[in-house]
């Protein structure tokens, strides 16, 4: 799963700038951006987001037919 989502995300940044592949790499951003917390002493900040492209919408479905597929052959 995470090959995929790494292959995923690798094939969106190759083919970001491409004239008939650049809708692979078109997705979305969303979590939590900027919780800070400042006691005087210490300040931490603390933020979450995730990005989904599109080729990640891809690469994953076929990660998991393939993980099925080898996992009955072992």
């Amino acid at each position: 799963m995470l090959a995929s989502i790494v292959l995923g995300a690798l094939l969106a940044y190759l083919f970001e700038d491409t004239r008939y592949f650049g809708w692979m790499a078109w997705g979305k951003t969303f979590g939590i951006n900027g919780f800070s917390v400042d006691l005087y002493v210490i300040k931490f900040s603390l933020s979450f987001t995730i990005n989904i492209t599109l080729s990640q919408l891809i690469t994953v479905p076929i990660g998991l037919i393939v993980y099925s597929a080898a996992g009955k052959s072992l």
